[in-house]
This record gives structure tokens, sequence and C-alpha cells, in this order.
């Protein structure tokens, strides 16, 4: 079985130290779905909301939460990321606008918990922007979809 890292012997939570690992190229990929009345998604797509461009504002919502992952997570550390990107995909026929967000770096230690932090706060900043005309929106299927990089490889979900 394998050992839980943010454990010490005792028992007690520590941030993993990672000092002695080998600095790699390092990614990964998470997505979440948000879903929403057919009116709210058609007034984001045809640019109608009063807030202005919500895919933009949740777009760098996201980035700038992978950001600052390290200070929302307790014992994430605190990463040099090279690259985020925050994709939002509206999917009409399932009245939903999907979120993808790709984190990558050259570290001691990986980029998942930056790309599901980036994945969720765009989706709750969508929710955010709109829950003035729609409450009953659901915010799903956050999860991590690839990672790539470090002493544990390339790993993928199972569709």
């Amino acid at each position: 079985m394998t050992k839980l890292t943010h454990l010490d012997d005792q028992g007690q939570a520590r941030m993993v130290d990672v000092t002695d690992k080998q600095v790699t190229e390092r990614e990964a990929c998470a997505e979440a779905l948000i879903r929403m009345a057919p009116a709210t998604l058609a007034m984001i797509v045809d640019g109608e909301h009063p807030k202005g461009d919500v895919l933009a504002t949740a777009r760098i919502a996201g980035i700038m939460a992978a950001k600052k992952t390290h200070e929302l997570i307790p014992l994430c550390h605190a990463l040099n990321l090279t690259s985020v990107k925050v994709v939002l995909t509206p999917q009409p026929e399932a009245s939903a606008v999907h979120i993808e967000a790709r984190c990558k770096l050259a570290a001691r230690t990986g980029v998942e918990m930056e790309a599901l932090t980036a994945a969720s706060v765009a989706a709750l900043t969508l929710y955010d922007m709109c829950k003035a005309v729609d409450r009953g929106m659901v915010v799903e299927q956050v999860r991590l979809l690839e990672k790539k990089g470090g002493r544990s490889g390339h790993w993928r979900a199972d569709d």
C-alpha cells in the first residue's frame, strides 16, 4: 500500500521535503464543468451578460488561482509556474461550460494542485458572475485529467 506523503511517522501533517528530488519538466491538466440554464449559457455566449465577458474574467481568475495555490492549500509548495492555460468551452448541447486548465514548470514537485485549483476557481468565478440570473448552476466533474514528469512518470485518467 502506498504511504501518504503528507504525514510523518507520528501521523502529523507535514510539508513533503523535496530537496533531494530531481528537477524535471512537469505538467498537469485538470477539468471542471459548470452546468446552467440554457438561457444563462446563451447570455454568456451572446455577450449579453451585464457584467461583461464572464469567460475572460473566469480565465484570468483561473490563472491567478494557479499562481496562488500554495496560499490556499495547506502544505503545497510555492511554485514558479512557467505556463498556465485555462480554456473555457461553451457546450450548448449540455447547457454547460467545460473548463480545462494546464500548468507547466520545471521543478522538484508536481503541478496537479495548481491545475485543479485553476479549473475550480474558473468555475466558481462563472458561478459568482452569473448567480444573479441562475442560482441553480452546478459545478461538477472537477478532476485531474493528466500529469507528466517526476518519478511517477506519465498518468492519464480513464475516460
